[in-house]
């Protein structure tokens, strides 16, 4: 079966754990977080994110390649028409990571938010590649901002306009209220391009 892009269930939570979980090893600096959450914790954060924004994965043959979600960028209502996203990929090199972001951005769209922001610890190559693919803009770098596996470590952070700014934007949409409108299936499968087969790859 080909891959496919969908919203992520509580259900998923596992295989999203099993894909996260590296990250977060001592002798890894991509996270912060120095244990792994459990199942448990995993299912909790996909459900409270989709309550409002995007979580999604991309799966063939029963099998999670990788996911993304969006996030509030801070708690300020001010903040309210900018996202955080992030990214992780099992199945590196094989554009799974630019077609699920692909996807990501087009639901933001559809809801009506204006401007995503991603960080990476440095140095990650991976991190760094995608986002420039993806069209991220570099705002700066938090210097030395956290100590993991053994040293300082500083972040970078993207901004990627996903729209111009009106003087008096609308208020974002739910994510229910988003998969109401007709444009939603095809921003769901808008990255699908994108991704390779093995057989392609």
């Amino acid at each position: 079966m080909p891959p496919i892009i969908r919203l992520a269930t509580g259900d998923d939570a596992e295989a999203v754990r099993a894909i996260y979980a590296p990250f977060c090893d001592a002798v890894s600096h991509v996270s912060f977080e120095v244990e792994a959450p459990s199942v448990e914790e995993m299912r909790r954060r996909i459900e409270n994110t989709l309550s409002h924004h995007p979580w999604l994965v991309s799966e063939e043959g029963g099998e999670i390649l990788g996911y993304v979600y969006a996030g509030p960028h801070r708690e300020r209502a001010a903040y309210r028409w900018s996202v955080d996203v992030s990214a992780y990929i099992g199945r590196r090199r094989s554009g799974v990571g630019r077609g699920l972001y692909r996807s990501l951005f087009a639901i933001l769209k559809l809801q009506g938010f204006m401007s995503a922001f991603a960080g990476a610890t440095l140095p990650n190559e991976a991190s760094v590649g995608l986002h420039r693919a993806m069209g991220f803009e570099e705002v700066g770098v938090y210097r030395r901002v956290g100590f993991k596996a053994g040293a300082w470590r500083d972040v970078v952070w993207w901004r990627l306009a996903l729209r111009e700014p009106p003087d008096d934007p609308a208020e974002p949409l739910t994510l229910e209220q988003a998969q109401r409108l007709n444009g939603w299936a095809g921003a769901l499968a808008s990255g699908l391009p994108l991704i390779r087969t093995p057989a392609s790859v």
